[in-house]
């Protein structure tokens, strides 16, 4: 029951931001204003402000806000590891890194771009795995090696932006930092095409993600095969997060604090993704509000992310060192 409440106001906080997002800025529209567009109506300069100019960006804020947080929540389930995260890990670097070799070896369209941060971000899990397999999954050998990777593949990006023509890197650069400016409504449709067979698997994988959180004993013994769920949940992970960055670039902290947000609030036992995506649609659209409209000066949307998360990360690491104390 609690977990239909927060959820529901959840919602309505999502409602209240989207309509907010599409109101702000040099051209300031009322809530009222913002909902007759909605509806159809509305002047003709409103339907363009709100559809042409602002829609792109505020969906894209919902939902691969969404995508990252499912994704942080699956290989939080997998790893019982509440500070495991694609962005800890180094795959959301290692999606950059793809995406950044396609822009500077081709100057890629998006599609290629898509490519590279798909390819980059399963070479990293394949080397993390690789490299941590002798623990498994589980092991806390898992945590320190993907923060290893992530900062190997951070210098990789820093060198290679030191190494392109200034206009690329600028651009690359802004994009590194993870930012919801020029995202346009062609790429997002596409991410979004490619997110939804994705979302499909995990629908189907839910109800065994639940058993393997019972052990692996447990779930063996109702029909679950351990291994295999947990092999798919960290690839449908690896994906959601590849494509989501592909867009907006490794938007840090998102995948780290939405789940455990989502699970507090909630007061549940388990990670439920539904909650964790309505947490992650929440953070990264109120992170690009204040990161447009509340601070002196107009900043990219990773910045606050960072600024919010690295908070969070800390009282994380101060809980989790009295609980083992």
């Amino acid at each position: 029951m609690r977990s239909l409440v927060t959820g529901a106001v959840l919602l309505a906080l999502l409602v209240v931001l989207a309509v907010a997002a599409l109101g702000l800025g040099t051209y300031p529209l009322s809530p009222g204003a913002v909902v007759r567009v909605l509806l159809g109506g509305g002047e003709a300069l409103d339907r363009t402000v709100v559809i042409d100019w602002r829609m792109a960006r505020m969906l894209a804020a919902v939902t691969l806000g969404g995508l990252l947080a499912v994704a942080g929540a699956l290989v939080q389930t997998v790893t019982r590891n509440p500070l495991a995260s694609p962005d800890v890990l180094g795959l959301s670097n290692g999606a950059f890194t793809g995406m950044l070799l396609s822009v500077v070896l081709a100057q890629a369209s998006w599609p290629l771009m898509t490519a590279g941060a798909v390819a980059g971000g399963l070479l990293t899990a394949l080397v993390i795995w690789a490299l941590a397999r002798r623990d498994g999954v589980q092991g806390f050998r898992l945590i320190v090696i993907g923060i290893g990777v992530a900062a190997i593949l951070a210098s990789a990006n820093t060198w290679m932006l030191l190494e392109v023509e200034l206009e690329t890197a600028m651009f690359a650069s802004a994009w590194g930092t993870g930012s919801l400016n020029g995202v346009t409504g062609p790429p997002l449709a596409g991410a979004l095409a490619c997110a939804a067979p994705l979302l499909v698997v995990l629908a189907v994988l839910s109800p065994r993600l639940r058993q393997i959180d019972l052990g692996d004993d447990m779930a063996t013994a109702t029909g679950a095969r351990p291994g295999l769920v947990r092999t798919l949940a960290l690839l449908v992970a690896v994906l959601l997060v590849s494509i989501a960055t592909a867009v907006i670039g490794p938007v840090a902290f998102i995948a780290l604090a939405a789940p455990q947000v989502a699970r507090r609030l909630a007061a549940t036992p388990h990670l439920s993704l539904g909650l964790a995506g309505l947490v992650g649609a929440v953070l990264l659209l109120g992170s690009d509000l204040v990161a447009q409209h509340v601070l002196p000066v107009t900043l990219p949307v990773g910045v606050v992310t960072v600024s919010v998360g690295g908070l969070y990360l800390v009282a994380t690491l101060i809980q989790e060192i009295r609980r083992r104390a």
